[in-house]
């Protein structure tokens, strides 16, 4: 009900702002003919949304393609991503090269982690008008996703936005329950001289996940029972599990120019703030399953008979500081020292029989490193090297180079290697359940990559060339498909994993058809990365104006496939996905057919969901025993208000 109040709250002040609000600014998309052709108040490229990295977009309420890929409660292009059945459920990775490496050891539980905003995923604002955003789509069952934002400039200089994302949604399937709030307050100001600047940002973010450990009979969901399509009537493993991950964080980025003024020489301080607290917790009030007159528990053998309620407590704090010397013809060249301190840590000792198993871990790691910046007429680079100089080793070197042929073509390099310490859940986890309690002493993993992309007037290439050494992951020990008994494991052989990506958008008169495959091959002498070969997505659309150009309609279907291959199944104990051997999942296509539309800066969306489900067959699954949405019709909107 929380939820629901704060996106009332937020509906409530949109509406009051979008009667307030005067004629719109002119976007330069490709439906900008239907807006207003009087005046505005202020030109399109005073409306900017910027990354701490400062790279900058501007406003944008055009209704394109990637429109239509970016609807969804992730608000971005899920390529590469296979849904689960409910919304606000975990994602099953099809694409490796979106995992993202950090030297620095991360909380861990990662399968919990897609809804979370992370500090990269945090946008600032510049606008020369209050703006309103609200994002709405219904959901699979009693709820709605809502993502509501305002951002104002007090002045030329302050900026600050409040937003907030809600979630509910029951689902289909017994205990599936997605209840999921993400609050985010960020502000920005520069000084009038460019002397000081400052960006920073307050989260709060928890989620709320009924966990029902997939359907105990892949038969009855490929069956042609009319009785198993009302989806609650095929039994679960788990129907009272729940899992919830919550966290806070305030953030930092703030730069001091030494010299008064701006000269073709300046000596800048940087400072980088930190502190983050994460709770993560897994509650079972009833432990066993009945399948075939056999009564089990899904995860081994537990210390109590009831009511398990493992906690796991995090907190972070970072500060890098930092010197750059910025000159108009060499660049920019930064040296910085970073400060991490970490607790992780339980509320018990546990002692057993062959070790102890600590409540806590604590460690302060410290690095030294450079950075250099360079950008002059159409060639972009970065620069990192980064080291530990603290007991704990790890490192950090990076490349970023882009070529800008012109305004359709440019060309980017990027090298990657890194000594990652791996993350808190590898090393201690403590739980209720007897077999998920360890204690490990883990080697860094070793990461080296190169990315090539290619983004031309013809078709847009990228290619990734990955060598993982002492590569981390979870498996499963038990024998029998139906207990899940995961640890951590670290493997001592080289894994060499390769992949190619090609999209196109092709435009014939009112027509268009976006092509996206991804080719993917991984070389090593155990199944311990596993990926399908080929993914592909691909849309063929149509377009045009209607009602004197006063709506602008797009239309269209939507294919997604994937080549089968053993997919990682999930564990909500861990929050964790672990590699399996056992089952493949894929080789089946998922059609969606939509109509979408726009109206001034109002944008509507209405989709028919995978409605090829009923003429495949049931054998649609996200990963082993977690069945892919079957059809729905679901609609929505995304409406910018300019005041």
């Amino acid at each position: 009900m929380k939820k629901i109040f704060y996106s009332f709250i937020f509906v409530v002040l949109l509406i009051n702002n979008s009667f307030a609000q005067d004629k719109p600014i002119k976007s330069k998309d490709t439906d900008s003919e239907s807006l207003s052709k009087e005046a505005p108040k202020a030109a399109h490229n005073q409306y900017k949304i910027y990354t701490l990295e400062r790279d900058t977009i501007y406003i944008d309420t055009s209704l394109t393609i990637k429109s239509e890929y970016k609807y969804n409660y992730l608000r971005k292009d899920i390529f590469g991503l296979q849904q689960f059945t409910n919304e606000g459920q975990t994602y099953n990775t099809l694409f490796f090269g979106l995992n993202e490496f950090s030297a620095l050891p991360e909380f861990g539980f990662t399968g919990k982690q897609f809804p979370y905003l992370q500090v990269k995923d945090i946008n600032y604002y510049s606008v020369a008008t209050p703006i309103s955003e609200l994002y709405f789509k219904t959901v699979m069952e009693q709820g709605q996703s809502v993502d509501a934002l305002i951002t104002v400039n007090t002045s030329e200089q302050f900026n600050f936005s409040v937003a907030y994302r809600g979630l509910r949604s029951l689902g289909k399937y017994i205990n599936q329950l997605s209840s999921i709030g993400n609050f985010r307050f960020t502000t920005s100001y520069t000084s009038k001289n460019n002397r000081y600047s400052i960006n920073s940002h307050f989260t709060g973010q928890d989620m709320l996940n009924g966990e029902n450990g997939g359907i105990t009979s892949i038969d009855d969901f490929e069956s042609d029972d009319k009785d198993f399509k009302n989806r609650a009537r095929l039994q679960v493993y788990l129907t009272d599990a729940k899992s919830f991950l919550k966290g806070k964080r305030l953030f930092i980025d703030h730069n001091f120019r030494i010299n008064p003024k701006q000269s073709s020489n300046n000596l800048i301080i940087n400072h980088q703030f930190n502190l983050e607290n994460k709770f993560y917790e897994f509650n079972q009030k009833t432990l066993s399953t009945t399948l075939d007159n056999d009564t089990f528990q899904r995860f081994g053998t537990s210390y109590v008979s009831s009511n398990i309620n493992d906690q796991t407590r995090y907190q972070r704090m970072y500060n890098k500081l930092g010197a750059i010397y910025q000159n108009t013809t060499l660049g920019e060249f930064q040296f910085f020292v970073e400060d991490f301190k970490y607790v992780y840590k339980y509320n018990k000792i546990l002692i057993l029989e062959d070790q102890t198993i600590p409540n806590q871990l604590s460690e302060r790691l410290n690095a030294f490193g450079a950075q250099y910046s360079y950008q002059k007429n159409n060639w972009k680079g970065k620069f990192i090297y980064s080291k530990a100089i603290s007991k704990q080793t790890f490192s950090t070197i990076e490349a970023n180079l882009k070529y800008k042929l012109n305004d359709k073509n440019d060309f980017t390099f990027q090298y990657q290697n890194i000594s990652s310490v791996p993350n808190n859940n590898y090393i201690l986890h403590q739980s209720s359940y007897i077999d998920y309690n360890w204690k490990n002493n883990f080697e860094n993993q070793k990461i080296n990559k190169i990315q090539i992309d290619a983004n031309t007037q013809w078709v847009n290439l990228s290619a990734q060339f990955s060598v993982l050494n002492d590569h981390l992951y979870f498996s499963n020990d038990a024998t029998d498909d139906k207990f899940q008994l995961i640890t951590p494991k670290q493997y001592n052989k080289s894994i060499s994993y390769v992949s190619f990506k090609a999209s196109k958008e092709i435009a014939y008169k009112k027509f268009g058809l976006d092509n996206t495959i991804l080719y993917q091959n991984v070389s090593q002498e155990d199944d311990i990365l596993n990926v399908p070969q080929l993914t592909a997505r691909n849309t063929l659309y149509y377009t045009n104006y209607f009602f004197k150009k006063a709506l602008y309609l797009q239309t269209g279907i939507t294919a997604n496939y994937f080549t089968k291959y053993y997919a990682n199944d999930y564990n909500p104990v861990l929050g964790e996905f672990f590699v399996q051997n056992q089952t493949e999942i894929g080789n089946f296509p998922m059609l969606d057919f939509f109509v979408n539309a726009r109206i001034r800066q109002a944008r509507i969306f209405l989709k028919a969901e995978h409605f090829n489900s009923g003429m495949t067959g049931n054998k649609f699954y996200s990963a082993p025993n977690t069945p892919y949405r079957d059809f729905m019709i679901r609609f929505g909107l995304v409406w910018t208000f300019f005041q």
